[in-house]
């Protein structure tokens, strides 16, 4: 289930930078294990800071509110505390940092990280081992166009830890190039046992007839000098095998650009982008003698 940031701080989408940090100091007071040991509390206090984490940095923010559900595919936890800064806050509130990433990261508040144990009368401590993640792992997987605009599944093979692994991934609708998908344990095992994550990497193949920009769609649809003087309709394909009918205005200039309306490709944060069909006026190379003569006609007319 997508996690919603938003409601988890109690502010609406809209909220500026200052009532979202009102709220985060707020909740933190709330529940800080230091303050609130009840077992919800816990899990509260590493929600309210993931969430915090994201929308006090405008840069993850704009990505959160535009990916959807595919930002968390993207984002491991260690992404999103990367560079996030909470000293100022926490020490106004009387709260270490050191605490706060021995929390989120494994431990509690002012725990030692070693272990200890007794064997006769005297006290001994061991250090614990510290658990290390293993290696991500990056899988190139190259989908055409129609793929990406209709989404699904796809099974992808791929060697991890000496083994052929098989799975099964989704693809959601609208994804682009570069894009990654994370599938998290499925990347190569640590000496602790721990594996790491699995990364896939899209790259939408070219197509014969479409160009992609973004979420909008291209097409080039040649026509006749007749056609662009005189208008026309037009047939035009899309991804999905269908044909859409597209009238060409009576004096259209070769290269003119004609829009439709969301027929374009899925967009990750809903909607549809548009189709672009750009007209070409075709010039004949050769003509007949009676094509010539009422060319000739036409320009000597003007036009």
């Amino acid at each position: 289930m997508t996690k919603d940031y938003y409601q988890i701080l109690g502010v609406p989408r809209n909220a500026t930078q200052e009532e979202i940090k009102r709220a985060y100091r707020r909740l933190v007071l709330k529940y800080h294990p230091d303050r609130n040991k009840s077992k919800e509390a816990e899990e509260k206090f590493k929600e309210i800071n993931e969430a915090y984490a994201v929308l006090s940095d405008p840069k993850k923010r704009q990505q959160y509110d535009t990916m959807g559900a595919s930002f968390h595919q993207q984002y491991t936890t260690e992404d999103i505390f990367r560079n996030f800064d909470i000293g100022d806050i926490f020490k106004d509130l009387g709260f270490s940092t050191e605490d706060f990433f021995s929390y989120i990261f494994g431990g509690k508040p002012g725990r030692s990280r070693r272990v200890y144990f007794r064997t006769g009368p005297f006290d001994y401590e061991q250090p614990r081992r510290t658990p290390v993640k293993g290696p991500d792992l990056i899988y190139e997987l190259p989908i055409s166009l129609e793929e990406a605009a209709r989404g699904g599944e796809k099974t992808i093979a791929y060697e991890r830890s000496g083994r052929q692994e098989r799975i099964t991934i989704k693809i959601p609708r609208g994804i682009n190039t570069g894009q990654k998908l994370r599938i998290a344990g499925k990347g190569e095992l640590g000496p602790t046992g721990i594996p790491g994550d699995l990364y896939v990497r899209i790259r939408v193949l070219e197509h014969p007839l479409f160009k992609r920009e973004g979420d909008h769609l291209y097409i080039n649809r040649t026509i006749s000098f007749s056609q662009a003087a005189l208008g026309t309709t037009i047939h035009v394909p899309t991804l999905e095998g269908k044909t859409l009918e597209v009238k060409v205005p009576p004096g259209t200039p070769s290269h003119t650009k004609l829009r439709v309306k969301g027929q374009g490709m899925p967009s990750l944060k809903g909607g549809r982008g548009d189709l672009f069909v750009q007209v070409i006026i075709q010039v004949p190379k050769y003509l007949t003698p009676e094509q010539k003569r009422l060319i000739e006609e036409l320009a000597r007319l003007g036009l």
